[in-house]
C-alpha cells in the first residue's frame, strides 16, 4: 500500500477539482446570452467544423469528450431548439449523423465571441505562450492515463481515432 498523499499533492489535486467544478459553470454564465451551454457550444462547434456540417454520433462524442447517453440528451434540447438535427448516415444505414442547421449555425456565430473571450479571459489570458502550451501537455499526460486507448479525439494527439471515421 502506497503512502497518503503529500500535503503539495493533495493541493494539486484539491486545485484540479476545483478547476473542473467551476470551469463549465463559468463557461456557461458567459455563454448564457447567447442562450447555449458551453457543452452545447462545444457540440456545435464541433458540427460547424466537420465536412458538410454533420458527423456520426460516435464521432461527435469523441470529439467532445462525451458519453452517448449524455450527448443522446443534448442533441434532443439542441433538436427541440432547432439548433441540430439527426439524420441516418448515408455511408453505413446502422449509423445517425447529427447535422448542424442553419438556425445552429446562426447561434455559433452568435456564441463564438462569447466563448473565445470567457475562455481567455478565464484560463488563457492567464497565461503566456509557454503556459499555453503546458497546460495543454500537462493536461495530455493526465488524460493519457484516463483514457489510454485514445478513444476520445482530444487524447489522440492529432492522430485519427476509430470512434472519427473518415468516410
Amino acid at each position: 500500500m502506497s503512502a497518503d498523499l503529500t500535503q503539495p499533492e493533495r493541493v494539486a489535486i484539491a486545485r484540479l477539482q476545483a478547476l473542473l467544478e467551476l470551469l463549465p459553470a463559468a463557461l456557461d454564465k458567459e455563454l448564457s446570452p447567447a442562450g447555449v451551454t458551453a457543452f452545447e457550444f462545444s457540440l456545435l462547434d464541433a458540427l460547424a467544423e466537420a465536412p458538410d456540417q454533420r458527423l456520426r454520433l460516435s464521432a461527435l462524442a469523441a470529439k467532445t469528450n462525451a458519453t452517448l447517453p449524455r450527448l443522446s440528451r443534448v442533441m434532443n434540447s439542441l433538436e427541440r431548439k432547432g439548433f441540430a438535427t439527426r439524420m441516418p448516415c448515408e455511408a453505413d444505414g446502422r449509423a445517425t449523423n447529427a447535422v448542424l442547421t442553419a438556425a445552429g449555425a446562426t447561434l455559433l456565430q452568435r456564441a463564438r465571441p462569447l466563448h473565445t473571450a470567457a475562455v481567455r479571459n478565464l484560463v488563457l489570458g492567464r497565461l503566456d505562450a509557454d503556459g499555453v502550451q503546458d497546460l495543454a501537455d500537462l493536461s495530455l499526460r493526465i488524460l493519457a492515463a484516463l483514457d489510454p486507448d485514445a478513444r476520445l479525439e482530444v487524447t489522440s494527439d492529432g492522430i485519427v481515432c476509430a470512434a472519427d471515421p473518415t468516410d
